[in-house]
């Protein structure tokens, strides 16, 4: 199970490598999500499937779309000449590569691991809701309140106004 968890590391290490040295916004997201993922498998191997289901469902599915669609919305490095760049198999070989181990990686230790007993108490629903709301509650609007400035101030970097500069203005500054 060791070998598992140590290739499970290697790619969360190395796409990690990718995405803070990216210089494409969108390759670096797309090496984020898969470090995510490798991070989710490394989870799964240290017997907590439920962080590693919320790993999967929160980080590398729902945040990461958010900033996707922020980045692409911003226009942040993208140019037509990157877009038939990327069409390019030798751009996809480094990031399937990682997802092909990675797959791999966690086929076979579904199939070597051993089941886990289920505790006799069943949680509900709503009890994670009330711990959410009494016990975490300022955590829980910390966050909310950072997510919305962040949303915020994306809008508010996408939609600067071009200046537009007066006809009268534009002849004298040229004739300067």
């Amino acid at each position: 199970m060791n070998i598992f968890f140590y290739i499970a590391a290697t790619v969360a290490i190395i796409s990690t490598i990718m995405a803070i040295s990216g210089r494409n916004a969108i390759h670096a997201l797309l090496f984020l999500i898969l470090s995510f993922l490798a991070i989710s498998v490394v989870f799964y191997l240290l017997d907590a499937p439920f962080i590693a289901a919320l790993e999967v469902i929160i980080y590398a599915g729902a945040i990461m779309v958010l900033f996707i669609f922020v980045t692409m919305m911003l226009n942040v490095g993208l140019e037509r000449k990157m877009e038939n760049k990327w069409l390019n198999p030798r751009m996809w070989i480094v990031p399937g590569l990682l997802a092909a181990i990675l797959l791999f990686d966690l086929i076979l230790a579904l199939k070597v691991s051993r089941t886990i007993p289920v505790g006799n108490q069943v949680i509900q629903p709503k009890q994670v809701g009330i711990s959410l709301f009494s016990t975490y509650l300022l955590a829980v609007e910390m966050t909310a309140i950072l997510l919305m400035t962040g949303v915020i101030g994306a809008y508010h970097l996408g939609s600067q106004k071009k200046k537009v500069m007066h006809r009268f203005l534009e002849k004298k500054i040229k004739t300067c």
